[in-house]
Parts: structure tokens; sequence; C-alpha cells
């Protein structure tokens, strides 16, 4: 929003800025968080490929490539097992490479080219190492559209991190392009025929590859644990919309706005062209924070002056404020304030009760932009009024930091209001049944007494009481970690169970899809198969050849019921049959299933290859062919029947994309099928975002949800999230939208 954006313009990180003693470090553990999250989709990522190359094969019109992607295929079905080892140990190996690659660079303080890039790319390459990165660059391209948020908040706090002001795309260890690459090149060590190596890379679209967001998602909170722009994603994300130009305006007019209220000047420095602060965005040719962020540091010093010379806060008025700061304190500690005396009056009293000539026009315009801000607390509904009361009791103290630090409207991390804030979104937490005992309130109210207390013109007392707010909140959650532990346990056991199902059921699909199983063998597949699959790839790391025993088997079965139309094929059936039964029940037993149903299967599968082997063998290669061509024929039709009557999918729709933009620590409010409602937290997320774990302001209490039923409710609007971030941004939108046309606010703002 526009106060991030000034605030980047206003406050530049140098780009050889020293980064953190345990940067490196964190990058490295980062890492491990971005290979664990990419490895749980690769099983899911084979079957996708394995699904890719069949259809290209079917589809192209050069038999070498056909052949070469079916055959690629098949070897990629048979030996999952293989190439999930491949391409976790070539990701692994593919962000160590990056990893490396950037922290030489931050050893060696190594300059920049222009274009933000590593002058490591400049390095001579091979041919062939410049044609792959281009076509890697251009695989990337919708992958990199797609997750832009993610990415960008990513390079900003990669950025943060590494204490560098512009962090390009290009040096992110974890954009898509380093997957790409890692699973080209596992598929190169995979596949013995090189000829299918060019062939991979075309077919990893965005519906094929890597789902990107729970891999970006896992590194952004991993660094948000660390403290690494925690705001971000609310204040920092660049929204994508059909309307971004006309939003980029609005910004643009808002940021000029802002400029003009708080420093008094009626018109618009030449220095800054026709589009004030907020038109230089599009300078960068990118993100609005980008651009504006580029401004030529003749405009930042020249607006910095103009910040300063407003500060000069008269001391006529600072006076009338501190005395008035001390009867609140006073009214607080005797417990004569009620609840609703801490109003948007005591702004709005300031204005007509201060000594006349103390406020100039600026001072004015800083208490009518501060109201803004405490009336979206106090209007709140979510907020308890003890809590607002609480919160306006730090009107005067707030509002006497941003008359001496103008800051407080432009820069996220100010400390007062970082408090204000921190304030507003912990007052969700507090149970209003404990009462005024509780130790949120009493931590709260400790802290408001401090400001009103010891804050005359010094930011520390902010930061101070912030820093003792934010070690409260971070204990709580440790204190409630032991309560999470066993529901996560079995979310993730739920939740690798689940994705075990899914994987199992997309392995029978893609083989009966293909109209070749006969009918009686499809449903045995889809029954009873599924269910050994999915205990095969829950058994993955402790028997890491079970999936490829279980899925070999079913191959292998399939194989056995097909025509045999020579006497070679037929006596491989007769020799290869006694194993292919064997190793069916082995895995039968394992999940138990012993009823009369599977003695008739079985009874069924021992007829069909009497009737295979005993059926007359065709004499003339003509009569051969044709018996390959009407088995084919049959196959497409079946193929077709089932593509027809199958039920496409619903497309994603905006309750879908909301689910996906959930973060832990958001507050929703869900009504319950009484009528009532009930405010939980949430307090977990799965790693493949597939279940989600709530706690209630009684911590002991949880509650799971799926993504299918936590997406209903809030598509049938039982559930909403609750917002409560952004507060001094969500102000400044609403003053300026409410003002952008009137002439009174014109006046304000050139007086």
């Amino acid at each position: 929003m526009v106060s991030s954006h000034i605030d980047i313009m206003r406050n530049p990180r140098s780009p050889n800025a020293v980064a953190p003693a345990n940067s490196m470090g964190i990058l490295r553990d980062l890492a491990a968080v971005a290979s664990d999250a990419a490895n749980a989709q690769l099983d899911a990522f084979a079957l996708r490929l394995a699904d890719a190359l069949m259809a290209f094969s079917d589809q192209s019109t050069d038999s070498r490539q056909a052949n070469l992607c079916f055959a690629g295929a098949g070897l990629l079905r048979k030996n999952t097992y293989a190439y999930y080892h491949l391409a976790a140990t070539r990701i692994e190996a593919a962000l160590r490479g990056e990893m490396k690659s950037l922290l030489q660079q931050i050893a060696q303080h190594a300059p920049q080219a222009k274009d933000g890039k590593p002058n490591a790319e400049l390095e001579l390459v091979s041919y062939e190492e410049m044609d792959r990165k281009v076509r890697l660059g251009h695989i990337a391209r919708p992958l990199v559209a797609r997750h832009a948020d993610a990415l960008e908040a990513l390079n900003l706090r990669l950025g943060c991190l590494l204490g560098r002001a512009e962090f390009q795309l290009a040096q992110n260890p974890f954009r898509p392009e380093v997957f790409l690459g890692a699973l080209t090149q596992a598929w190169t060590e995979f596949d013995p025929d090189a000829d299918s190596h060019p062939l991979v890379l075309p077919l990893l679209q965005p519906e094929v590859f890597l789902d990107m967001t729970p891999i970006l998602q896992a590194v952004n909170e991993a660094l948000v644990g660390q403290g690494i722009l925690p705001a971000l994603d609310d204040s920092y994300r660049i929204r994508k919309s059909t309307n971004f130009a006309a939003e980029q305006k609005r910004e643009a007019q808002i940021a000029e706005g802002l400029r003009r209220m708080l420093t008094g000047e009626a018109g618009v420095s030449s220095s800054m062209g026709a589009g004030g602060i907020g038109g230089a965005a599009s300078a960068g040719g990118g993100s609005g924070v980008s651009g504006i962020a580029s401004i030529d540091g003749g405009v930042q010093a020249s607006l910095q002056s103009q910040l300063l010379q407003v500060t000069a806060v008269s001391n006529q008025l600072m006076g009338f404020l501190a005395g008035m700061q001390k009867s609140m304190l006073d009214r607080q500690l005797t417990g004569l304030a009620g609840g609703d005396f801490a109003t948007t009056a005591v702004l709005a009293d300031i204005k007509r009760q201060a000594p006349a000539g103390a406020l100039s026009q600026v001072d004015e315009n800083t208490i009518d932009l501060l109201t803004s801000v405490f009336d979206l607390v106090f209007r709140d509904q979510n907020i308890a009024s003890e809590m607002k009361s609480l919160i306006g009791f730090l009107q005067v103290p707030v509002l006497k930091a941003a008359l001496i630090d103008k800051d407080f409207f432009f820069k996220q991390e100010h400390p007062a209001r970082r408090l204000v804030e921190t304030l507003a979104q912990s007052s969700l937490d507090w149970d209003k049944t404990s009462g005024q005992a509780a130790p949120l309130y009493q931590t709260m109210k400790r802290i408001v007494e401090r400001v009103q207390q010891d804050f005359d013109k010094q930011m520390s007392v902010f930061s101070e009481v912030l820093s003792d707010l934010q070690g409260f909140i971070q204990q709580e959650e440790r204190s409630a970690a032991p309560t999470l532990q066993a529901p996560i346990s079995k979310a993730l056991q739920k939740e690798k169970l689940g994705q075990a199902t899914k994987v199992a059921r997309q392995e029978v699909a893609m083989r009966v899809g293909t109209g070749e199983v006969v009918a009686f063998v499809e449903t045995f597949l889809e029954n009873k198969w599924v269910p050994v699959l999915t205990l095969a790839y829950t058994l993955q790391e402790e028997k890491p050849t079970a999936v490829q025993s279980a899925v070999g088997t079913m191959d292998d079965l399939i194989w056995s019921v097909k025509p045999k139309i020579t006497a070679q094929q037929r006596k491989e059936l007769l020799a290869r049959l006694p194993s292919i039964l064997s190793r069916l029940n082995k895995w039968l037993n394992v999940v138990k299933w012993n009823d009369a149903e599977r003695e008739r299967f079985f009874a069924e599968l021992a007829q069909t290859h009497a009737s295979i082997v005993r059926a007359p063998l065709p004499l003339t290669p003509e009569k051969q062919l044709e018996l390959a061509v009407e088995v084919a024929r049959q196959a497409a039709e079946r193929r077709q029947e089932k593509q027809a009557s199958a039920e496409p999918e619903p497309a994603p729709d905006e309750f879908d994309e909301q689910l996906k933009k959930l973060e832990r620590g958001v507050w929703l409010n869900f009504r319950n099928a009484d009528g009532t409602d009930r405010k939980a937290k949430l307090s977990w997320i799965s790693p493949m975002k597939s279940l989600f774990i709530f706690t209630t302001h009684r911590k002991e209490e949880t509650f799971q949800l799926t993504d299918a039923a936590l997406t209903q409710r809030l598509r049938e609007g039982s559930a909403q999230a609750v917002s409560l971030d952004r507060l001094v941004d969500r102000a400044l939108d609403q003053v300026f939208a409410s003002g952008a046309n009137d002439p009174h606010m014109a006046a304000k703002s050139a007086a």
C-alpha cells in the first residue's frame, strides 16, 4: 500500500549492507524447508508427467517422438521410486548450488549489474548451456506469473535478510527455474535414451509441474518465523487485478495527497513529475514498490527536508498534550474512565481546546488522519469494548509521536504505529469471559500505562513496550504448542494418508483410462487395489520398494488379461503367472481382503487366463494384425466412453483463492447451525494446505477442517476472516477515497 511504498522510497537499504550474522545459517535451513515441500509432491508429479508423456505420444505425428514418449511413460510408471530418489537428490543439489553462489556474492560484496542480476551471469558459457537457460526461462514464465505475489514477497524478505535494497528474481534461489532445471536434470539421469531428454521440458507446464504455492509459502513462513518482515504479506504484496493501472493511479494520488497534507506544500515539486510520489512507480517497469524505490536521490532529500521542517512542533502544543496525557493516565489509574471514555472525542477535543495559535494546519491534518486510524478501532465490532478503551488511552501519546515524527504515516516499522496495530490484532486473543484479570489484558494494560507515563519525545519507549508485547505473545504461543502437538500429529498422518490415496487413485485412473483394461479387472483395481497402493505409498519411507512392487504387480495383472496372439506371448504368460498371482495374494492379505468376493475375482481371473491360452492362434501375420487393430479399436471406444462420462472438475472460484491466502494466526468468525457465532484462530496449516487446525479462546479446544469443508463454509458465508491488519493503511485509503474530490480536503492539503 501507499505507506509501504513511501517507506521504501524514503528509507532505501544500502546494497552493500552487511547481512545479519546468522543469515547464512538461515539460508541453509531454507534450502531444507524448500526441499521437503517439493519432495512431498514428487509422487503426484511423476504421475502427471507420465500422463503428459502418454498424451504426447498419442498426439504426436512424429513416430520417433511418439515411441520415445510412450517408452518414457512406461519407464516412469514402473520405476516411480527411482525417479523420486533422483529428483529429490537433484532438487537438494540445485538449491545447495544456488545457496553457495548467493553466499559467495554476499561474502565478496559482489557488485550487481545494472539490471540487478549477479555478475556471474556475464561469465562465458557454452552455447548448449546458454540454450538450456533460455529454454528454462521460457518454460518458467507462466510459473513466475502464477506465483508473482509469493515470489515478490520472498524477494523482499531475502533482500531484508541479506541487507540488500533490491533483490531480483534472478538471484532468488527458490525461483521456479531452479526446480525446473533440477527435475529435467533428474530425467536425463533416469532415462538412458538421450533422445527423450529434450522432450520432457516442454511438457512441464503449470498443470503438470510442481505446485510452487506450498514451497514458496513454506519458505516465506520460515523467514517470518525468524522475524523477517512478518507484516509483508499484507502490506507489500503486489496485487494483480484486471484494473491494475487504475489501482496504481489511485495509490499515486493518495501518496501525493498525504505528502501535501503533512508538508503543508501547496504545489507539486517539478522534480517529482506529473505523477508525484506515486507517479514514479511506473518508472521501474515493475511493481509499485520497486518503482517508487527507484526515485532519484534529489527527490528523496527534498521530501525528507520538508518533513524535518514540519516536525518542529511548538512547545506550547506539546505542553498542552503533556497535560492531557497525564490527565488520561490519572483517570485510568484511578478507574474513573468508563469503557466509552477513550473515544475519538479525545482527538476532537484537542483541536477545540488547544491554545490559540498552537495548532498549524499540518498539525490539524495530522490529528484528522490519526482520528481516522482510531475510528477504525472504535467502529470494529470484533474488538471488545474493554480493549477499545485500552487502545484509546494511547491517542495522546501516539498523536505526540506522529507530530514529532511524520514517519508514523509513512513507515510500516514505526514503533508507535506497530504498537497500535499489534494491540488491535492481539485484542482478538482476549477471552472476554476470562475478565480483566487475564494475563493478556493485564499485559496490554501495563503497556498502555507505561506509554502514558514515560513517553515524552523518545520513540524508544514504544519500541520497548512493543518488544514486551511481542515477547508475551510468543510465550503464549509456546505455552499453547503442547496442546497442538497431538492434533498436528494426527493431521499429518491424515494428510499423508489422503495424499497417498489421491496418488493411488491417479495411478489406477491413468491405467483404466486407456480403455485397455477388461471390465472386471478395472472394477477390482478401483475398489481393491487403490487401498493396496495407498498403503504402499504410506510405507514408502520405511520400505522404499513397496510402491514399485505394488505398481508393478498392478501392471503385470493388466498385462496378463490382454490378448496373447503369438505362441511366445502365451508361453511368457504361463511362465509369469505364478509370480503374478503370488504377489497379488500377498498384497491382498496385507490389506485383509478375505471375503467371498475375493474368491469370485480369482475364479474369473483364472477363467480369463484359460480362455487367453486356449484361444485359437491366428496363423498369418495379416490375421494377427487384424486382431491387434480390433483390440485397439475396442480400447479406443471404451476410452472415449469413459472420457464422455467423466464429470469435469469445477473451476476454482474466489473462495478457493481466499482459502489459499489464509495464513496462520488469522482469526475467523464461524456461524454455528443454531445461529450463534464463535471466533477461532487458525493455528496450523498442513504442508499441502489440505487440513486446517483452529483453536478457540480456550486454548485446549481445537477443531479441524479439510480444505474442501473450509472452502465451502467460506462460500456459504458461515465462515468469515476477521481482518484487523494494515490499520493505518486502511485508514489512509478511506480518508483519501472519501476526500479525493472534496474541495474542503483539497483546501486543507493546499493550506
